[in-house]
């Protein structure tokens, strides 16, 4: 037996012997396990992993990336990318072994996926995590190449088809709302903030700062298995303050009024991404738009920040972006080239 119980904490823990990837022999010891199923499952967890061989089956290696992968990726991402493996990777390499998957197969594979008529983008979402498997097995478990980085990846990417609207279009949209409604308010601060339909949802009282027209982002909404959840945002630098203009505070103010009473930390917005998403389609049939995706109120307010001549490292810290390079692959193409006014201004210092 290697799990035991801790009589004086009333814990448990487990300790057993292992061997490393050197062929030494070693023991490990880990405490403060609430349960003794716990203990053994980070036992054999802890097993799994350091068993890991290339000839491993992908069905197998799948389990140990989500096992790794577990403090680091939000359960909100742990269950998309597991839907996506499960629908499009497991069924055609799930008995396959990794080192036995070739750039043939992969272009096979690609073949069925795009038969299946997906969207270029969702196709390039299936593209990443069948890549974000092979990567992981290369860098940490001595698989000695990924096939897919001989193969050319299947559909496109977000910027290569960026949808928004203009600030008429906008315009248009949101003169179908009552100016009263919590509609209203919600597609007003994601068109002027750009912020995400997940920062929106999560929204409190306690964010704003009325006195200096500041936006405090730091917690993100999803829906997961029926419960809210409120955790952290997308990545370290989506924790932001946005400065918000005076009509916009005014807008928030006027809501606020209508519900006395409101507690500080008391979602703002009630409502699920799905219900946003159909109050969006609502006002496009009423008021005739184009149709967009909530989140392209996001690309809409960069649209506009371009328009207007606002640089991109100022839209880098507003959006949250982890690095210059993301804002500018996404939005780059937005810019008006400026190579004759370069042109121009080396002609005067000649």
């Amino acid at each position: 037996m290697s799990v035991y119980k801790d009589k004086t904490q009333g814990t448990w823990y487990t300790s057993f012997r292992y061997v490393d990837w050197t062929g030494k022999k070693r023991q490990k010891m880990k405490r403060g396990f609430k349960t003794k199923r716990d203990a053994l499952n980070y036992e054999n967890e802890f097993k799994a992993s350091i068993a890991v061989e290339p000839d491993m089956q992908m069905d197998k290696f799948i389990d140990i990336y989500f096992s790794d992968k577990r403090n680091e990726l939000k359960e909100s991402s742990m269950r998309n990318k597991r839907h996506m493996m499960n629908r499009h990777i497991l069924p055609y390499f799930g008995t396959k072994k990794l080192n036995e998957i070739t750039p043939a197969d992969i272009i096979q594979w690609q073949k069925i996926i795009q038969e299946k008529n997906f969207s270029k983008t969702y196709e390039r979402m299936i593209q990443n995590q069948i890549n974000a498997l092979f990567n992981h097995a290369q860098r940490i478990y001595n698989l000695k190449e990924n096939p897919c980085k001989k193969v050319k990846r299947m559909g496109k990417s977000d910027a290569d088809k960026l949808d928004f609207w203009t600030k008429e279009e906008y315009d248009t949209f949101i003169s179908g709302a009552d100016k009263r409604s919590e509609d209203y308010l919600m597609f007003e601060i994601l068109f002027w903030t750009g912020i995400r339909e997940g920062e929106l949802l999560a929204l409190t009282l306690s964010d704003f700062d009325m006195s200096n027209n500041l936006l405090h982002i730091n917690k993100t909404y999803h829906r997961i298995n029926g419960k809210d959840v409120i955790s952290t945002p997308k990545t370290d630098n989506s924790v932001r303050t946005i400065i918000i203009p005076n009509f916009l505070k005014e807008e928030v103010q006027e809501y606020i009024g209508q519900h006395y009473g409101l507690p500080e930390n008391e979602r703002l917005f009630p409502i699920v991404a799905r219900t946003l998403q159909k109050r969006l389609k609502k006002y496009e049939e009423k008021t005739g738009v184009k149709p967009i995706r909530v989140h392209d109120l996001r690309h809409s307010h960069v649209a506009y920040l371009i328009n207007q001549g606002v640089e991109p490292l100022i839209i880098k810290e507003r959006l949250g972006h982890k690095n210059i390079q993301i804002t500018l692959n996404t939005y780059g193409h937005l810019y008006p080239s400026r190579q004759k006014e370069i042109a121009e201004m080396l002609d005067e210092k000649r």
